[in-house]
């Protein structure tokens, strides 16, 4: 008997992750995200936002900066990990366009991970062009792909509109991830995604 007519219900699951450079807790979630598409049978659709997007706005920033650092620096003493933020002034846009074509080579997950590394390990501004030519250069990103997707508005654009679909299907912070209709929001909500894709039977064997 032919299987031709058999259609696999999990070809195209796909998980949106929204992330902004800028946040301490895409920094967290940067360690171990990448365990929900080696565990289970879904797609990576990165979805990152420039500027505040996906952030609370400056006014709120400042009445809750020294508390988000004290919260973010238990939770990376807890993982192991370093915590030095960057410069206040640090703006996340360009890190954002340049992961357009890191995603196109097949570097996204280095490059994610080495850009959080540098900015929230080391301290450094990501903002600056500089700091973005050591991570490719570490990573094997080719330069002159660096400079097309930094100049590139249709990258800018993207972002834009990542981040008027994410309020469209209710996002208000990042790092959060979607599937379906499900909003999980937060690094520490990397485990409820799990078991929700564990209950839909994706769960790679």
């Amino acid at each position: 008997m032919s299987n031709d007519n058999v259609v696999d219900i999990h070809a195209n699951k796909a998980v949106d992750v929204y992330f902004n450079f800028r946040s301490p807790y895409c920094y967290l979630a940067s360690k171990n995200m990448f365990s929900i598409f080696d565990e289970y049978q879904v797609e990576l659709l990165w979805r990152p936002f420039a500027g505040w997007s996906g952030r609370s706005s400056p006014e709120r920033v400042k009445t809750k900066i020294r508390l988000v650092r004290q919260d973010v620096a238990r939770s990376c003493r807890k993982m192991g990990i370093p915590f030095s933020p960057p410069p206040i002034e640090t703006d996340p846009t360009l890190a954002g366009a340049i992961s357009f074509a890191a995603e196109k080579k097949g570097l996204l997950k280095p490059y994610i991970i080495e850009v959080m590394r540098k900015e929230w390990a080391e301290g450094q501004n990501i903002g600056e062009i500089s700091v973005l030519h050591e991570v490719a250069e570490q990573i094997g990103l080719p330069r002159k792909l660096l400079e097309e997707a930094s100049r590139s508005k249709v990258n800018l654009a993207r972002m834009d509109d990542h981040w008027q679909e994410a309020q469209s299907k209710g996002v208000i912070g990042v790092p959060s991830f979607t599937i379906d209709d499900q909003v999980f929001w937060g690094n520490d909500r990397i485990d409820s995604l799990k078991e929700h894709l564990h209950d839909m039977r994706l769960r790679k064997i």
